[in-house]
């Protein structure tokens, strides 16, 4: 798989029996398909929990919610220590240009849950920004706080 701008990290990976890589995934703790997604969300889901500190326990990936009475799915939700919706974060494989369409996808998504941090990332190139429901206001971000700043 393709490099990445994060940093490296050692996964387990496995030949399935039909023959198709898998990776270990330790927030889902099961292993799933190598696709060049998964390869982007497993490096920023590890970037969070190493750098950014963010508790594994209050992390989920590909977390199904119904939108408009259709199941979607978010790549990565971080909770707060109140199980709230912390931070939203769209993932795409490294192939993919971030363009306002995704992150228009990520913010009708995140329409749901509110949280207030929303990235997109294809693992090479990352936007964040932090939202004020209330104010109607986004501030993009050079970069994503600590978790403790985050809460």
């Amino acid at each position: 798989m393709e490099k990445l701008n994060l940093p490296s990290v050692n996964f387990t990976c496995r030949i399935n029996a039909d023959l198709k890589t898998e990776i270990f995934d330790p927030f889902r703790k099961k292993y799933v398909l190598l696709t060049p997604e998964e390869w982007v969300r497993q490096h920023f889901a590890h970037f969070m929990v190493q750098t950014l500190l963010v508790p594994a326990s209050l992390m989920a990936l590909e977390k199904k919610i119904i939108m408009n009475g259709l199941s979607r799915r978010f790549d990565i939700v971080v909770y707060s220590k109140e199980v709230t919706p912390l931070l939203i974060v769209e993932c795409k494989a490294a192939s993919v240009p971030i363009s306002q369409a995704v992150f228009d996808q990520a913010a009708r998504y995140n329409s749901v849950l509110k949280a207030p941090y929303l990235v997109v990332t294809n693992g090479l190139i990352h936007h964040a920004c932090k939202i004020d429901f209330i104010k109607a206001n986004i501030e993009y971000l050079n970069s994503l706080p600590l978790y403790s700043k985050m809460i």
